[in-house]
């Protein structure tokens, strides 16, 4: 590591890494830059000139910080270390100028403007601007682009920060964007008006300092001051990004990402960003039960002692857990279940994971390990439809000269790899291998559920464990439901896995799980949110909460216990899914051991210590699965569909129409064709 240099700023003796940028320096420093094009995230541009500091014996002119090293600083003449001013009159009258020209061309629609409260040139106007203007002369205007039904353009906002641009070509991988013409007519534009094909392209709404891009589905509906912000967790997929729901009254209005280095960075998908319709429709706000033939509303009283009279009943009672199950509500399920001589299964969709070894369900990585990867193999596994922001992290890797293989189907995905086949013969290949030049690196074996979903499935996650050892690789699970892991953790799982489980049960309790077909036959108990599958199935139905509904903790891929705190409440008579079963355990006659959120969870920790480590990874002590004989199919993807994989979405009028012009875009033929 070289050596620490010593720079002074506005009076301020610190020591920074050479190679940092001056913007960088001052905010170790903990002094403010003012800045439109810099990001941290992204590659400099050095074209918004807002960054402007003095450098003390430097030219007799202010400098971009954002462009110039601590390392191209002269010492002073007796060597004292280089000196820097962030506020001098000079600094101040550069800023003042270079504001007066960003606001030439820009339009007075602060009143009627979304980003109106929360925007960065309205901000830095008042912090570094003047308060009057000399210019009288007409004002320059752009065309609006047209970038789907997510994003929102008015480009005479447009002030050629080109965030978006770099955001859509290095992060999400897609060259679509960039900026044409020259002077008066140079403005930002898609090449070709074609729309970004890719499914983080709702970041560059918040990357954009200015109104020029917002939210579509967002646009006037709420400002910033008038909504509630809670802080939780995503449940779209089993990544576990960091998020805002801003809430007015009781509705969802707005989903943000928060900034975690471990795990999101600051990036979330589209699903997990424009999925808040879907909470407003379809949605179960009061008891079903079925009675000749159909289904009609009910009491909670009527509901809970139909399902708890099936439930003493059975002869065969089976849970099912849900991909979007809180860790409690699985706990309370499978307790109350197994009260009643029952069994309950989570891996819904019949992926062979191993119950109990840890370290095969959810392996020894961490996320960050990503990142300094120098070799990255992906197995039976599609993460651009399976984790968009975890598949932008590896193509961060792949920028920074990681090498990556593939064994499965050969789909774009944003990055170069080496494809090594499609099925099991390619991962045959890996293990029975040697591998003496990935000794000693940083590599990693990340395995998809689509690998791991078919009979063979216990031999897939077996081989590729071996390849993981033989290659003393890190080793990571990519989970498809965010539900999964904790409900594995506290052990919701049947000997014999789903089919082993449903097999000759006369009643099932079906908890939100969506994703399966439940043939003729047992009588369903379904709780859950929304009237999807599950529910056109059941013959009793217990209105449940969404996720912005309830509190609970999630465990994502990588096994870092995740707490969601409650942004809102369920509509109707819908209640919390830990409320349900307690009630549902008083009616059978197994009275649950908690009356509150806070017993249960303190219940569940005693069973399961690691689930108090919250936003921590536990390590998992390895041990490999015994090998078996693979079949010979090729791997299937475990996502067909990246916009409709839950009841949330399948209930959202914008996933349909994404899923819909994905479909369209992927049967349009090329010109070439």
């Amino acid at each position: 590591m070289a050596e620490l240099r010593k720079i002074i700023i506005d009076d301020r003796e610190i020591e920074v890494h050479p190679a940092m940028t001056l913007i960088q320096a001052c905010d170790e420093a903990g002094i403010e830059i003012p800045r439109f094009c810099y990001h941290e995230r992204l590659s400099i541009a050095g074209n918004c000139r807002m960054c402007l500091v003095e450098v003390v014996g430097g030219p007799p002119k202010p400098a971009a910080s954002c462009a110039m090293q601590v390392k191209d600083l002269r010492p002073g003449p007796e060597g004292q270390p280089p000196v820097v001013r962030t506020n001098s009159p000079m600094v101040k009258k550069a800023r003042e100028g270079v504001m007066e020209f960003l606001l030439i061309n820009h339009p007075l629609d602060c009143p009627i403007c979304d980003q109106g409260g929360e925007c960065d040139l309205q901000d830095q106007a008042m912090a570094y601007g003047v308060d009057f203007s000399r210019y009288r002369e007409p004002k320059r205007a752009s065309e609006d682009m047209d970038l789907g039904p997510l994003i929102d353009t008015t480009m005479t906002r447009c002030i050629s920060c080109t965030r978006c641009v770099r955001f859509t070509t290095e992060v999400a991988g897609v060259s679509v964007m960039g900026q044409t013409g020259r002077g008066e007519d140079a403005e930002i534009t898609t090449y070709l008006d074609a729309v970004i094909d890719s499914n983080l392209q709702g970041n560059i709404i918040d990357l954009c300092p200015v109104g020029a891009l917002t939210s579509k589905p967002y646009a006037f509906t709420a400002r910033p001051w008038e909504l509630t912000k809670t802080e939780s967790i995503d449940v779209m997929d089993a990544l576990g990004a960091s998020i805002r729901i801003d809430t007015k009254g009781r509705e969802v209005m707005r989903i943000l990402p928060r900034n975690h280095d471990g795990v999101n960075e600051e990036w979330i998908s589209d699903k997990t960003r424009f999925v808040w319709d879907g909470l407003r429709r379809q949605r179960l706000d009061t008891p079903f039960i079925r009675e000749n033939g159909k289904l009609r509303r009910a009491t909670w009283g009527e509901a809970l002692a139909a399902a708890a009279t099936a439930m003493k009943g059975a002869k065969k009672l089976t849970g099912l857990v849900g991909d979007l199950a809180t860790t409690e509500a699985a706990y309370s399920l499978k307790t109350l279940v197994e009260s009643l001589g029952g069994s309950v299964e989570c891996r819904t969709d019949g992926a062979r994971l191993p119950a109990g070894n840890r370290s095969g369900y959810v392996g020894n990585a961490l996320i960050e390990d990503i990142d300094t990867a120098k070799a990255i193999m992906l197995i039976g596994t599609n993460p651009r439809l399976e984790s968009p922001v975890l598949n932008a992290r590896i193509r961060k890797a792949w920028l920074n000269g990681a090498k990556i293989g593939v064994v499965g189907e050969a789909a774009d995905l944003t990055y170069d790899y080496h494809h090594l086949g499609t099925g099991r013969d390619g991962l045959a290949k890996l293990s029975t291998g040697s591998h003496d030049d990935a000794l000693g690196k940083e590599t990693l074996v990340i395995v998809g559920q689509g690998a791991l979903r078919e009979a063979d499935g216990a031999a897939v996650l077996a081989h590729a464990m071996k390849f993981a050892e033989l290659t003393e690789s890190k080793f990571m699970v990519l989970h498809t439901a965010a539900g999964r892991v904790g409900a594995l953790d506290v052990g919701a799982v049947t000997e014999g896995g789903l089919q082993a489980a449903t097999e000759g049960a006369d009643v099932i309790f079906n908890m939100g799980a969506d994703e399966l077909d439940i043939d003729a036959g047992p009588f369903v108990i379904y709780q859950g949110s929304h009237g999807d599958r599950g529910a056109h199935r059941a013959d009793v139905i217990l209105p449940a909460a969404a996720y912005p509904e309830e509190g609970g903790i999630f465990v994502n891929t990588e096994g870092r216990p995740q707490l969601a705190v409650r942004a809102g409440f369920a509509p109707g008579d819908a209640k919390e899914n830990w409320a349900v079963l307690r009630a549902l355990s008083a009616e059978a006659g197994q009275t649950l051991p908690w009356d509150s959120l806070a017993a249960l969870r303190k219940a569940m920790i005693a069973e399961v210590p690691h689930l108090e480590l919250i936003d921590m990874v536990p390590e998992n002590d390895w041990q490999a699965e015994p090998l078996d004989t693979l079949g010979d199919a090729s791997f299937r993807p475990a996502i067909h569909d990246f916009f409709l994989t839950n009841p949330i979405a399948r209930a959202s009028t914008l996933m349909a129409e994404l899923s819909a012009l994905a479909i369209a875009r992927a049967d349009k033929p090329m010109a070439a064709e």
